[in-house]
């Protein structure tokens, strides 16, 4: 059966994504794809177009190699311009976890912003001024719209209930060799005073084994764990330790760190979705990405499952809601 070709005035969902992996997981779980629409010379994204339950969704990744705040504005900036019709967007991908504390974030585990204390679930630890006091953060990033905030809660209800189909969606696309979590390795997680062993190595063969942290064992049969609170987001790569905790402490606490959210929150509002690939420290590699990209997916999808179809066709576009009053 041939792909539908839809109208850029159908789509409601923006979709954005940083890497090939979260693309690739983003579209295997499209109910029904569609056909690419004609080229548009303004434009420079390449869009994935699809169905994922009652919704039409577009989505969009960051240009290989250009990763971070401005780069993901350009392309949410050039989705809204041209899918007027979008109501709201998703930033779905990876991230490095903050380990410890109440939350007991673990490789594989998913965080989605969510207003916590002074932060609208987002927070740019970069952005600020110097004083003679020290660095002082400024600026505030918007909240997601009240319809992913509704959805949130409906979500973590249904989860209460053991009413989700979570499962059934990171089965899915389990079933691509890249993405299965038997293909991620162990979750081992460091001590924060103990550097990266071996510069040259992309694992952590030569990493003292003394020196790991012994957690207690979590039964991951369960299906995918899930964290509601605030991202950290900035344009550097965190990847020691010691600066991930500082941040954490200063910050009041946050969950990942990220590179994207930043530059989308106060003019394409969304909800951040990570999936924990790394914990932010110099034992960082890429093993976890495929299936953290898949778990936070399949977060997407179980959260637009809950969203009722004629909630999204009433909503204002983006740009109706950001509008000056």
């Amino acid at each position: 059966m041939p792909a539908k070709r839809l109208s850029v005035h159908d789509y409601t969902v923006g979709w954005v994504c940083a890497l090939p992996d979260e693309l690739a997981a983003a579209a295997e779980l499209l109910d029904e794809e569609h056909e690419d629409l004609e080229n548009d010379p303004t434009d420079s994204n390449l869009y994935t177009l699809g169905r994922i339950g009652a919704h039409n969704v577009v989505i969009a990744c960051l240009p290989v190699g250009l990763v971070g705040i401005n780069s993901a504005a350009t392309v949410a900036t050039q989705m809204k311009s041209r899918f007027a019709s979008v109501k709201f967007g998703l930033l779905v991908g990876i991230g490095g976890g903050v380990p410890g504390g109440e939350a007991d974030v673990r490789l594989g585990d998913v965080v989605i912003s969510q207003p916590y204390l002074n932060h609208g679930g987002v927070i740019q630890y970069d952005f600020g001024k110097t004083t003679p006091g020290g660095f002082q953060r400024t600026g505030y990033l918007n909240t997601p719209p009240i319809i992913l905030l509704n959805a949130i809660s409906k979500l973590r209800a249904n989860q209460y209930r053991g009413k989700s189909d979570l499962s059934l969606h990171i089965a899915t696309i389990n079933r691509q060799p890249r993405f299965a979590r038997e293909n991620a390795g162990p979750d081992i997680l460091y001590e924060s005073d103990y550097d990266h062993a071996g510069i040259a190595s992309r694992t952590c063969d030569q990493c003292d084994q003394r020196k790991m942290v012994h957690r207690a064992t979590r039964d991951i049969s369960a299906g995918i764990t899930i964290h509601y609170g605030t991202i950290a987001s900035g344009n550097q790569v965190i990847k020691d330790a010691i600066t991930r905790d500082q941040l954490n402490s200063d910050l009041g606490g946050v969950l990942c760190f990220e590179m994207e959210a930043a530059g989308l929150m106060n003019f394409f509002p969304c909800l951040v979705i990570r999936g924990i690939c790394d914990y932010a420290d110099s034992h960082k590699n890429k093993q976890w990405q495929p299936y953290a990209a898949a778990a936070a997916a399949a977060c997407a999808k179980e959260l637009l499952s809950i969203i009722p179809a004629n909630e999204v066709s009433s909503a204002p576009s983006i740009d109706e809601t950001m509008k000056p009053v």
